[in-house]
């Protein structure tokens, strides 16, 4: 591959590209607000002046934005990626989508002669860093397995799920999980927390047993440090959840424990957390417990 797009430098974009580059792959960058763009550039990225652009040359080009209606725009509007990829060209769209975006473009691209493939990740700003993310992907096997190499690079794994749209199914019902673990952690931490006992230790025991989980590793020790420096917004999350529950409600299923998940982290933006770290949720608990966790 002689050059690799990359749109949308944020929290997770940057390091994602970041560590293409330290692959080795050349890369024509774009995000909205340019300065994002600086430290790619002095590594040596070009830095493109639109998402066309960004597509110009390149072999692959991967998105990673925050929601359907920038995805959409981004690959197929005025000035979109569709208009400066050639035909053959691959576009990956790590953003988490619905699976109906994720399909809706992949069918708009394929009448230019543009490939897609829906590669959504999970891990937030550390793994991304680390390169521990992990891919679910979408689409055509044989596209998938021409872009192993990359996802291998910015990543530790890559699981090929299915046609069009099931990376972006896995990941809503990936997410839907996460954001349960969470406010299971939040309620039960505060509880530990309000009889006494110390959050540290409590940790220290979940870690041995049926409760543990990637948010108690993850979210609980930023609790007990008050660290709500965000690697994943609470806002991005709701999002997230809001796009789960729509495909939970046209599947027709049921699903009441993402249904609390989703409101509480609705009460954490309501509080003013909707920037802070997804695990500020465990505030609104403290508040109706009278009592803080750590700190």
């Amino acid at each position: 591959m002689k050059r690799i797009g990359f749109i949308g430098l944020g929290t997770m974009g940057l390091p994602m590209a970041r560590n293409l580059m330290q692959a080795g792959y050349p890369l024509n960058v774009y995000n909205r607000t340019a300065e994002k763009a600086k430290p790619l550039a002095e590594l040596g990225a070009r830095v493109a002046s639109s998402p066309a652009d960004a597509a110009k040359d390149a072999d692959v080009v991967f998105t990673m934005l925050t929601a359907d209606a920038a995805v959409e725009q981004v690959i197929l509007g005025s000035n979109g990626v569709a208009t400066g990829a050639r035909h053959g060209t691959l576009v990956v769209d790590c953003s988490t989508v619905s699976p109906r975006t994720s399909q809706r473009i992949a069918a708009e691209l394929a009448k230019l002669g543009i490939e897609m493939l829906d590669a959504p990740v999970t891990g937030s700003e550390p793994q991304a860093e680390q390169r521990q993310l992990t891919f679910m992907v979408g689409g055509k096997k044989e596209q998938f397995e021409r872009c192993r190499p990359l996802f291998d690079a910015m990543g530790k794994a890559a699981f090929y799920m299915g046609p069009s749209g099931a990376g972006s199914y896995t990941k809503l019902a990936n997410n839907a999980m996460a954001a349960i673990n969470l406010v299971a952690l939040a309620e039960a931490i505060v509880m530990a927390a309000k009889s006494g006992i110390d959050p540290n230790l409590f940790l220290q025991v979940v870690a041995g047993g049926g409760a543990r989980s990637g948010m108690a590793e993850a979210k609980g020790p930023k609790v007990i440090a008050r660290d709500f420096r965000p690697h994943f917004m609470t806002e991005l999350m709701h999002k997230d959840l809001k796009l789960a529950k729509n495909l939970a409600d046209e599947l027709g299923l049921p699903t009441p424990a993402l249904s609390v998940a989703k409101e509480m982290l609705q009460a954490a933006i309501a509080e003013g957390f909707g920037k802070e770290d997804l695990c500020a949720v465990v505030k609104c608990y403290e508040r109706w417990a009278g009592v803080t966790v750590g700190g």
